[in-house]
């Protein structure tokens, strides 16, 4: 794995994918996975039906890197795969925490992608933080294992509000050490 710095945010590269930062061309795949309701239903954020204009206004938030969040594309043009398959963000918290979140485009289920990048993510701790935490939404028993896998120990249940299901759903809350 390398580490680079290009724009205050780290890049993360291995033999299979790269994560980056996000650009504008990214809002076509973003539109396209976003808008698949299987997504959607396991965010707390994006909405569904996905509107037209969401993508590009949401990469634009990403590149000012003004919210408190920085966001990653898993790009798998080192491996000939799609430019993007998927995203994940750290959104800082206070004392020296964060928060993960990530979802992966549909194509790319069971194949191990989102282990990797939380991983990864993990293991580069770009923002220096003490602990990371993630909730998973309780019907995703999938999400809920690539957290065990990354070593992220089960804290507990919770409830968060998902846009797209337009009700509070069950969570599931861990966290990690670094």
């Amino acid at each position: 794995m390398g580490l680079d710095q290009l724009n205050q945010q780290t890049i993360v590269e291995t033999d299979r994918f790269v994560l980056r930062p996000l650009r504008p061309s990214d809002a076509g795949l973003i539109q396209h996975y976003a808008s698949d309701e299987r997504v959607a239903r396991m965010t707390s954020i994006i909405p569904h039906p996905y509107p037209p204009g969401a993508a590009e206004a949401y990469v634009k938030r990403a590149m000012a890197a003004e919210q408190g969040e920085i966001i990653w594309a898993m790009d798998g043009t080192k491996d000939d795969s799609p430019e993007l398959m998927g995203l994940i963000s750290l959104k800082t918290m206070d004392r020296n925490q964060s928060e993960v979140g990530y979802w992966v485009a549909p194509p790319f289920w069971n194949t191990g992608l989102a282990s990797m990048a939380v991983s990864l993510m993990v293991e580069a701790n770009p923002l220096g933080d003490a602990t990371m935490f993630a909730a998973v939404f309780q019907d995703n028993p999938a999400s809920a294992r690539v957290l065990a896998h990354c070593g992220f120990e089960y804290l507990g249940d919770a409830e968060s509000f998902s846009v797209a299901r337009d009700a509070t759903v069950p969570t599931w809350t861990y966290s990690r050490k670094l």
